[in-house]
């Protein structure tokens, strides 16, 4: 049985289960890191190295780290081409926007204002730091605006990994409480997904919990 290490809270885990999700694989779940520790153990770094979740271990051993790259093997593994085309054109319009999630809205969303904002106690807040990240996430969710006028997923008419990191930011983005832009497009995207079960499993996770607390992801 696939075998996935990480805690339902953490944002990088999300996107992998919401995939797991999608393809419904039969699977373990392990809680590691965070409350849960288990990061620096001999066991777990001889899986990854870095000590980050999420981690998985396919049925014939195979272990991968690294959200993306673990998106992409399952995928490229288990979907029969629905997440993941044999066609490197047709993929690409996948990979460009996960790409870009990774690189650029993630890096001001999840650590400019999740980490920043909401993770962080208020007395340690850089108000400087999360005004410039939100104002630079609004942008980065206005120019996803726009592309979503064109279709209903970023990779098209239908749901292709394309949407699996930017959408995870979403339930999030959309709980804190934080100035936003009129967002009519991602709104309806946003609606879209969640009329996903595993979306709704996997994703719109509670994360009162995560509120000024500081600790190794």
């Amino acid at each position: 049985m696939l075998k996935i290490w990480g805690r339902r809270n953490a944002f990088n885990v999300q996107k992998v289960m919401w995939l797991i999700g999608e393809l419904a694989l039969p699977h373990e779940h392990i809680p590691t890191g965070g409350d849960f520790r288990g990061l620096d153990t001999p066991e777990f770094l001889t899986m990854n190295p870095h000590g980050r979740i999420p981690v998985i271990q396919d049925v014939d051993g195979t272990i991968v780290w690294e959200s993306h790259a673990i998106l992409r093997y399952l995928a490229a593994r288990y979907s029969n081409g629905v997440f993941w085309s044999d066609n490197a054109g047709i993929r690409s319009q996948a990979d460009r926007w996960m790409d870009w999630a990774q690189t650029t809205l993630q890096p001001n969303f999840l650590t400019g204002i999740f980490w920043g904002f909401y993770r962080t106690p208020e007395s340690q807040r850089n108000w400087q730091a999360i005004n410039e990240s939100i104002r630079r996430c609004g942008e980065y969710f206005l120019l996803l605006d726009r592309m979503l006028g064109h279709h209903s997923y970023l990779g098209g008419e239908t749901m292709t990994l394309a949407d699996i990191p930017a959408g995870t930011t979403l339930y999030r983005y959309f709980e804190l409480e934080i100035e936003r832009p009129s967002l009519s497009k991602v709104e309806d995207w946003y609606k879209r997904l969640q009329d996903r079960p595993a979306y709704r499993e996997h994703v719109m996770v509670p994360f009162a919990d995560l509120k000024g607390k500081l600790e190794a992801r």
